[in-house]
């Protein structure tokens, strides 16, 4: 008689959920464990934010253009899936911070925003001298309350003042997670800036310590490797050479997953076509909304109603070359609060990323939207691009239209980890186990929004799923 194979579903296709689906199936291929895997996305493609445009010679990244180099999952991955000889770094050059219609180079030195040279600090033009000197503080002022979690906004402020906060560190920060720093825990998104404080004491001290320091003259005389990698044919080639791999039985595409109610030790789950699918196991590694909704019956899912995201906006800008007279050498520039400007960013794509753009031309991709700056993202694409070209003309010398633009609305898309955001999500894993023991989260909701983060935890949740399974079969 035929064991009757217990059944594995992931619901989400971005890239926690292709992750999962790869690794379960390595697992199950390798092991010969008697399991059945189904991966189930809403929308008709898989991928999540990883969309290229090929376009006319050029590479444009509709969502994430890039990953941290050291984050090593996704480079293991791409390995695994064929794409490591596609991953290239992004070329190094200056970078800069608009304040006050000025752009201002980036500090040398500064780790996210934080000193750790004196002399670029010193020198730059981004401060004022009480600004400066407010900063200085931190060499003698105490430490954070132990174990507390509290805003960015609120840590760096105290730590190095308003005026470093708002021209440096914010722009930085802020772009990552399209956030409010007042509002963005720490202990969620940079814990490691609270460590090196109650280590050393002194931020500015324990960043230059515990930073490995770096040789001025590459080895062998070659340039150095920027600290970014993406792929030469474009993140969504990323995604599709993933689930080449998977096999094609187990992905249901273009059905969604409105309702999960646990029936004994298995769980219904109810697709928006009336279909009813039973698993063994899931990983839902879909965005905290659509989680609460999915599980609306468990009301510790509650608390996800309330974390916030934000909507944002990439507008990718392709021009000949001779259309910008004013070329400024680096790579790109954010944009403090301070500014009146509606961009929050620019790169300077052809710079950054070589393979991007065809010889003699041109690519900018500018960011728009962040907390409580969101209505731009909802404009028509004709005003977004006049507001955007408008503000690149401050401190660009722009002289033709582009030859095509390529806007990319992201709608209520980047989770913000407010303060509490640890402990909330500790509670919730902790009913799960208790009352939905084989359920398990994995997303950019989670655990870090960043592609290798978002890989790191749907790894983690294969791993989980193996035990859990593993174990009902003992």
């Amino acid at each position: 008689m035929t064991e009757e194979k217990q059944k594995i579903i992931i619901i989400g296709g971005g890239i926690a959920g292709l992750t999962s689906a790869f690794y379960l199936q390595k697992a199950i291929q390798e092991e010969n464990l008697p399991f059945e895997l189904k991966l189930i996305e809403a929308s008709h493609r898989l991928g999540g934010k990883m969309q290229t445009v090929i376009r006319d010679g050029f590479t444009i990244e509709r969502g994430p253009d890039s990953f941290l180099a050291r984050k090593l999952s996704i480079s293991r991955l791409a390995k695994e899936v064929g794409m490591d000889d596609q991953l290239v770094h992004n070329s190094t050059g200056k970078s800069y911070v608009l304040v006050n219609e000025k752009l201002h180079s980036m500090p040398g030195g500064s780790i996210m925003g934080i000193p750790t040279e004196v002399g670029p600090f010193l020198t730059t033009g981004l401060f004022s001298i009480p600004g400066k000197l407010r900063a200085a503080a931190d060499f003698i002022l105490p430490r954070s309350e132990s174990g507390k979690d509290q805003s960015l906004g609120e840590f760096f402020r105290r730590r190095l003042g308003d005026e470093v906060v708002e021209n440096l560190i914010e722009p930085l920060l802020s772009g990552i997670y399209a956030g409010d720093i007042d509002q963005l825990s720490l202990m969620s998104t940079f814990p490691q800036f609270y460590e090196v404080e109650q280590k050393y004491r002194s931020l500015i001290i324990g960043m230059k310590k515990s930073t490995p320091s770096q040789p001025k003259t590459p080895v062998n005389k070659e340039k150095a490797k920027g600290a970014f990698l993406t792929f030469k044919t474009g993140l969504q080639s990323f995604a599709e050479a993933i689930e080449a791999k998977i096999d094609p039985k187990t992905i249901l595409k273009g059905h969604r997953v409105d309702k999960i109610t646990k029936n004994g030790n298995k769980y219904d789950v109810y697709l928006n076509n009336g279909e009813t699918l039973v698993a063994d196991s899931i990983i839902a590694a879909t965005p905290h909304k659509i989680t609460q909704s999915m599980f609306g019956d468990y009301r510790f899912f509650d608390p996800f109603k309330e974390v916030p995201s934000t909507s944002v906006a990439t507008v990718a800008l392709a021009f000949p070359e001779e259309a910008v007279k004013n070329d400024i050498e680096g790579t790109g520039f954010v944009v403090s609060r301070n500014s009146d400007y509606s961009i929050t960013a620019c790169t300077w794509t052809h710079k950054k990323w070589a393979h991007s753009t065809p010889k003699g031309k041109v690519l900018l991709r500018c960011y728009v939207g962040r907390a409580g700056e969101e209505t731009i993202v909802d404009l028509s694409d004709d005003r977004i691009i006049k507001i955007v070209l408008d503000d690149l003309k401050k401190t660009m010398d722009i002289t033709m239209n582009p030859d095509f633009s390529i806007i990319s609305r992201w709608q209520n898309s980047m989770p913000q980890y407010t303060v509490g955001h640890k402990q909330r999500l500790t509670d919730i894993l902790d009913h799960m186990n208790a009352e939905l023991p084989g359920v398990f989260l994995a997303g950019a909701s989670y655990g870090g929004v960043g592609l290798p983060d978002c890989i790191d935890q749907g790894e983690a949740a294969v791993q989980n799923v193996l035990n859990y399974l593993k174990k009902e079969n003992s």
